[in-house]
């Protein structure tokens, strides 16, 4: 029996967050997390395995992955190649594939967590292609003739940003957790463990800036919570104080604001408030 995932000392989990990792494990269904960028569903998988002391199998998706490659992957061209020069390896198969993650979670004697991150960054078809794999635990190899069926059945944690929707018919094999944004009281969690010990003054005028930037009509990037855990790791390292912060109405922008805003155009909505509160003063 695989013990219960209550968050770990470097990772803050909220209940619901907490109640959706145990519920996907008793159910043996893969956990689709998503969120916005930042805000640590690649993390959560990391600290699910530390947590449960399990080893963790990463598959990283790019547009160009395609389900295939989480199998496996016959290299006919070396096989061919090999033939033409006589090579004695060109004999057994097994020398020209390629084992996928899927694979190395399924073969492993113990139990593993399988993280396939930003699944939703693949062609529409890819979670598709993955639907039997995972339900089954098991997948047929052509070229040997062999069944690879998982040892023991990984937890499978599984992110999407949002990029776009995933077919209904995956859907409905997950379990699903959207991890929202941080509120105050819990992103104050989250930077003890990142920054213990930081004053109260000085966190308090940050994340009140923070949230005001987030909130702000018009962003085209909200920064996230990677985001403000550099921005207050800057501000520590300038020792800058609350009083540093303030902003006299007309400099809308942050100090040290480019950990925040990552594009011109945020950077220029800033300035065209700045501007307006400047024409008001007047």
């Amino acid at each position: 029996m695989t013990a219960r995932f209550e968050g770990t000392d470097n990772y803050v989990a909220t209940e619901d967050l907490t109640i959706a990792v145990n519920a996907a494990v008793t159910l043996e269904r893969p956990l689709l997390v998503k969120g916005e960028p930042g805000t640590g569903k690649t993390e959560l998988a990391r600290q699910v395995s530390s947590a449960l002391g399990l080893r963790m199998i990463e598959w990283n998706i790019k547009s160009t992955t395609r389900a295939q490659q989480g199998l496996y992957e016959y290299d006919a061209v070396s096989r061919l190649r090999d033939s033409q020069l006589g090579e004695e390896r060109v004999h057994d198969v097994k020398n020209y594939i390629k084992k996928g993650k899927l694979w190395e979670a399924f073969e492993a004697d113990e139990r593993v967590v399988l993280l396939i991150d930003e699944i939703d960054k693949a062609d529409i078809e890819f979670p598709n292609d993955l639907l039997q794999e995972l339900d089954r635990m098991e997948f047929y190899v052509y070229e040997t003739g062999e069944t690879i069926q998982a040892r023991q059945r990984p937890i499978v944690i599984i992110t999407s940003n949002n990029e776009k929707e995933l077919p209904d018919a995956f859907l409905r094999r997950c379990f699903f957790h959207y991890i929202r944004f941080p509120d105050e009281s819990t992103m104050r969690r989250i930077v003890e463990v990142h920054h213990p010990g930081i004053k109260e003054g000085l966190l308090t005028t940050a994340l009140t800036q923070f949230y005001e930037v987030r909130e702000t009509a018009g962003l085209k990037k909200k920064p996230s919570t990677s985001e403000v855990l550099d921005w207050l790791k800057l501000l520590l390292a300038e020792d800058l104080t609350a009083e540093d912060l303030k902003r006299d109405g007309v400099n809308a922008l942050p100090k040290l604001h480019g950990a925040l805003l990552k594009n011109e155009q945020d950077v220029h909505l800033f300035e065209r408030l700045a501007f307006m509160a400047r024409a008001k003063k007047r």
